[in-house]
């Protein structure tokens, strides 16, 4: 049986003359494994022409599409090959990635928890779905997830950190003890250490002790990733628009594909109503993720208060599909209904806000729409 999906050898039914699939799909896999992303794409696709039931093409396609950044077109092969091959473990876990890599936490979670069930001993789809846990406030299912990566993981501080806080959040003082314990021998003085206690200063409130971890942390390594994001974050609650967007600048400098950053000066221009300046880092922040639902609501915002209403409407209901239930999303769509003469849409939109807001009046509701996705430091791979 050919492995992963593979064409067999010889096999040419429907072939156009000489062509031989299994000749097409070796070229394919040394192109990939070479990262000539284009040629590889061409022979997967002329093995499909030959013969559509091969899921290793479709698996590989969706791997050149994953690189190319092109989630939807990377999904839609992903899937195929899952159908064709449910039984290959790596087809799930990049289907997980593809989620995952867009912040589609909560949606990742599923592949990745079918590769744990398959493989409990995969490193990567573990940390991934402990990850995925975190990032959707299951921290229980994180800290008993990511607990079994001790003896691989206890020297990289952001497991540390992630594997503590989780522990935390779940009540299990001990495993808090222990990660944390790890974190403070393990990160001593570094830069890394300093990021990550300036985040949990930031975490708990406390914005002068945030400030002074991470400026120690920009102190020992000035170019390390999101110590200036962090830092703009923290002068952002104290009220400090002009270092705000100076450290977000600086990260801009670091990370110039990092979409929080445009969102995060985006809002101080919309602040200070700058808004075609608002717009466009906006407008920018949503070209590198286009499913960030703070650049669509606060652009929506930004086009209300120019009287564009239409316009407005767009981004508010690109905001809606993102969050469906965000009580602000309906409350500023209920507005400019009523702006555009929509009268009952209107009604019915603060009649969401109602019952939304009943559903949370015994919770403490933070609104995320004046600040980035939490957490974009802690997403990365392991190694």
């Amino acid at each position: 049986m050919p492995q992963a999906g593979k064409p067999a050898a010889g096999s040419s039914a429907g072939s156009p003359q000489s062509a031989d699939p299994q000749r097409l799909f070796e070229e394919g896999e040394t192109a990939l494994k070479n990262g000539n992303l284009d040629a590889a794409e061409h022979a997967f696709r002329g093995v499909l022409a030959i013969n559509p039931k091969v899921a290793g093409a479709y698996a590989n396609l969706g791997v050149i599409y994953m690189r190319h950044k092109q989630w939807q077109r990377a999904l839609e092969m992903l899937h195929k090959a899952r159908n064709l091959a449910p039984e290959v473990a790596g087809i799930r876990l990049n289907i997980g990635l593809a989620y995952y890599r867009q912040n589609e936490f909560r949606t990742a979670i599923a592949p990745f928890e079918s590769v744990v069930h398959d493989m409990p001993n995969s490193l990567q789809a573990r940390y991934l779905l402990g990850l995925c846990y975190f990032f959707t406030e299951r921290y229980a299912d994180a800290a008993s997830t990511l607990e079994p990566l001790w003896e691989q993981e206890s020297n990289q501080l952001n497991y540390l950190y992630v594997l503590g806080i989780a522990a935390n959040k779940a009540q299990r003082p001990d495993l808090e003890e222990r990660s944390l314990g790890r974190l403070v021998e393990t990160g001593q003085d570094s830069a890394e250490f300093h990021l990550l206690m300036g985040k949990a200063h930031l975490n708990r409130e406390e914005y002068d002790e945030a400030i002074t971890e991470l400026e120690a942390a920009a102190k020992a390594d000035p170019k390390l990733p999101f110590t200036h994001f962090e830092l703009g974050l923290a002068y952002m609650k104290k009220q400090d628009l002009e270092h705000a967007k100076t450290e977000f600048l600086k990260d801009v400098a670091i990370e110039p594909d990092l979409a929080y950053n445009y969102d995060q000066l985006g809002v101080i221009d919309s602040l200070q109503q700058h808004d075609e300046v608002a717009e466009s880092n906006f407008r920018k922040a949503l070209q590198l993720d286009a499913r960030l639902t703070s650049s669509h609501y606060q652009l929506a915002r930004v086009y209300q208060r120019q009287g564009k209403y239409k316009e407005a409407l767009a981004e508010i209901e690109a905001a809606g599909k993102l969050d469906s239930e965000s009580s602000a999303i309906h409350y500023l769509r209920g507005q400019l209904l009523q702006r555009l003469g929509r009268t009952e849409e209107a009604r019915q939109e603060m009649a969401t806000v109602t019952r939304i807001s009943n559903q949370l009046r015994d919770k403490r509701q933070k609104e995320l729409y004046s600040e980035p996705a939490p957490n974009p430091e802690l997403t990365q791979e392991p190694r």
